[in-house]
């Protein structure tokens, strides 16, 4: 498979699998924020954020509006939401203002991934695991769901059958047109990413990469090239933490932090997306800008140098490295 990209209107594109279907480069992620910055619904009530069926309200607002517009000027054709309030709203916000073009939707199932389902045996059921595709596809006013995430902890793994339960799943959900492709994720690191890769049933993977997180480029992105798997990638800021990192190295200009770390993802190999979380239109514009344009210029390059050497970055990045490399299942929130 190419990993080559087509342009159009600025927006490049690829290609997943032989399905000739083409996803932006920039997904545009569901989180909305309260004043402090931290996303809503996980952060307001855990529990009713992660009960099926609940509804925040005020998700899908004015602004969230000028942001989805904002992402169709820009080309975006890859949406990723999480919990049920940025589904509906998201399903909301494409039939109140319908796409200029085909849009793919990723979203995975409530209380299934990660240790929301102590080993995700939920997702090993196909009835269960159909009938919440069908409640996804009601809630958000869909026919089909293009890319199913599908989340494990490694202890899932303790099933020797696990992988080819998931496997034959996905198949199913596929003939039966309910779901286009599934996307391989986990909190559990490499290795557990390499057995669902080698699985066959996934076309995406789902992965934390960042100047922190960048330990996958070692094996992860190779391993997914090998496979045809595509590379999504996610918190580029680390939910925030990368600009407390720098203001304690001495650098408040949070829009300069926010451009070098964007610029430092678009010049990493290896990635297909990028998922961008941001609060307002102007602040969607402002990352796609710096991924456009890539070279880091002296003040963006001279900020990441202070950010690394600061001790506080330094022990984090040792923490994310030794976690991801030993596999080390971190708690139910982080998914948040």
């Amino acid at each position: 498979m190419s990993r080559g990209r087509e342009s159009e209107a600025g927006m490049e594109f690829y290609q997943v699998g032989n399905s000739g279907v083409r996803l932006s480069r920039i997904a545009l992620g569901g989180h909305e924020y309260l004043p402090n910055g931290n996303s809503r619904g996980f952060n307001e009530d855990f529990q009713k954020a992660i009960t099926p069926g609940y509804i925040f309200p005020g998700f899908g607002g004015e602004k969230r509006k000028a942001l989805v517009k904002a992402a169709y000027d820009a080309g975006v054709n890859f949406f990723d939401v999480t919990h049920d309030s940025e589904k509906e709203a998201l399903g909301r916000n494409l039939t109140e203002m319908p796409p200029p073009y085909p849009v793919y939707v990723q979203t995975r199932g409530e209380l299934m991934n990660y240790s929301y389902d102590p080993g995700n045996r939920k997702m090993t059921n196909l009835g269960l695991l159909r009938a919440e595709v069908q409640r996804i596809l009601k809630l958000m006013r869909r026919e089909r769901l293009e890319l199913l995430n599908l989340g494990i902890l490694r202890d899932a793994l303790d099933d020797s059958d696990f992988i080819a339960k998931i496997a034959a799943n996905v198949k199913a959900l596929q003939k039966e047109g309910l779901i286009l492709f599934a996307a391989a994720d986990t909190f559990s690191g490499q290795e557990t990413y390499k057995a669902m890769m080698a699985s066959g049933a996934f076309a995406t993977l789902n992965i934390n990469f960042n100047v922190a997180d960048d330990y996958p480029e070692r094996e992860i992105f190779p391993f997914a090239r090998k496979h045809n798997l595509r590379v999504v990638v996610r918190e580029a800021f680390i939910k925030g933490v990368l600009f407390r990192l720098a203001r304690a190295a001495g650098n408040g200009d949070d829009g300069l932090i926010a451009r070098a770390a964007m610029k430092w993802l678009a010049s990493r190999p290896g990635i297909d997306s990028v998922i961008m979380g941001p609060d307002t239109a102007e602040h969607f514009r402002d990352n796609l800008r710096a991924f456009q344009n890539s070279k880091l210029d002296d003040r963006e390059c001279a900020a990441l140098e202070k950010l690394r050497a600061h001790p506080s970055f330094v022990a984090l990045k040792k923490q994310k490295d030794e976690e991801f490399s030993a596999g080390t299942a971190i708690g139910q929130r982080a998914a948040l």
